[in-house]
């Protein structure tokens, strides 16, 4: 297979900087070596200080050096990390970045570390983030945090179309989607962001698509593929779903002209406090399904990177971060999800009406395709599908095309 241009210069450039760059990187940073640098993302980058005060009292000795970087300009400074060679002991990784640099050698594999950190093993993640910290046979990353996505619905406006509770197969889901949407003018069932690369991902899992990368086969010309895009176009189709971007999704739900969507767990708050006159007439449910209920896996991941001084150290500061107690803390600070099961035994987490959506979804949720080209696959995939909802195209035809480029894709 033919590597990416990128990553074939990035490669050569790892050999040429392996012999001169390793000890520069600790010098560079200021770095002492009972000092570990993070390199965290976004207000998480910000956080994360919050929970090292503790970590360096139970490890004396060791520092945690923690660098927010802004996303907008994380991916471009973790690809002049990996040609440099000068990175941090440890980096954050969001799920669909991790095949890309572990393709890059960026990261360090954790297999032979795994004895002495059991804790470590996939079988204590849900299946779909042990899925992601897995690459070619190896282990490159710890799951820090995790969300997926549920069904948003107005408990109210449901009834009156004639469900007293969410739908829950994707029968009831495009009934109940019609129904809300003929009530008049400017109003809509389901809100479908069509510049979110998951969701036609997410219905595909619904209806039974699996992707084969072993063997190269992205299976898009499959009846479970093509049958899932027919069901996300169909939505656009019948009126159901609104082609243009329209009203902001927190208003419209506010308002009822989109009483229902996917999103994740960062929603639940953001509704809370600004949609306040929708309080108590709103709830989330696990996706309506086919074959399957599945979401998607998402969240972030935290590896060492490929040539840290500092890998027993970093090893200390992941298993302190994998800890249910430090899982939970992470909770009340960030209001991420746990990434571990064990953590979701937790009253706090089972008994909330929330939550326990959340954490009955996470076990049927699946990772993105663990391919560095993932998301320019994804992309060409939203816009074949907006050629179809917005211009009309036939899909048919757009399906050929897509199948057709993402295989030339996957092939660089």
């Amino acid at each position: 297979m033919k590597k990416w241009l990128l990553f074939s210069f990035i490669v050569a450039l790892l050999v040429l900087s392996a012999c001169g760059n390793d000890k520069a990187s600790k010098k560079d940073s200021g770095s002492s070596d009972d000092t570990i640098t993070v390199w965290a993302m976004g207000e998480e980058g910000k956080l994360l200080k919050q929970l090292t005060e503790k970590f360096e009292k139970e490890n004396e000795g060791i520092k945690v050096d923690v660098q927010a970087i802004p996303w907008d300009s994380a991916h471009d400074k973790l690809l002049t990390a990996v040609a440099s060679g000068n990175g941090p002991d440890i980096l954050q990784l969001g799920t669909t970045w991790v095949p890309e640099f572990a393709e890059a050698g960026a990261l360090l594999d954790l297999t032979e570390y795994m004895e002495e950190h059991p804790e470590f093993a996939p079988e204590n993640y849900f299946d779909g983030a042990a899925e992601i910290m897995q690459f070619d046979d190896q282990i490159v990353g710890i799951p820090w945090y995790v969300d997926t996505r549920v069904l948003y619905y107005r408990t109210d406006l449901l009834a009156e179309v004639g469900y007293d509770k969410a739908p829950e197969t994707w029968e009831e889901l495009q009934d109940a989607a019609k129904k809300l949407a003929d009530r008049g003018e400017d109003q809509y069932g389901l809100d479908i962001d069509q510049n979110d690369q998951i969701t036609p991902f997410i219905f595909a899992w619904q209806n039974g698509y699996d992707a084969n990368l072993k063997e190269n086969k992205l299976n898009f010309d499959t009846p479970e593929f093509i049958g899932a895009m027919e069901y996300y176009t169909s939505f656009f189709k019948e009126g159901s779903s609104q082609v243009e971007q329209g009203e902001d999704i927190i208003q419209a739900f506010a308002n009822g002209k989109k009483p229902m969507f996917f999103s994740g767990p960062w929603m639940v708050n953001i509704l809370n406090e600004q949609a306040p006159d929708a309080e108590g007439k709103w709830s989330v449910a696990v996706m309506p399904g086919k074959e399957t209920k599945a979401s998607s896996m998402g969240g972030a991941t935290l590896s060492i990177f490929h040539n840290s001084e500092n890998v027993d150290n970093a090893l200390k500061f992941l298993s302190y971060m994998n800890e249910t107690e430090t899982q939970l803390e992470w909770l009340d600070i960030s209001n991420t999800l746990p990434s571990k099961p064990e953590s979701w035994e937790n009253p706090k987490l089972q008994d909330d009406p929330m939550y326990s959506v959340f954490g009955e979804q996470l076990k049927e949720a699946k990772a993105g395709l663990q391919t560095e080209q993932f998301e320019r696959i994804a992309q060409e995939l939203l816009s074949s599908l907006e050629r179809v909802n917005a211009g009309g195209a036939d899909l048919k035809a757009e399906m050929e095309q897509f199948n057709k480029t993402a295989q030339d894709l996957l092939a660089e």
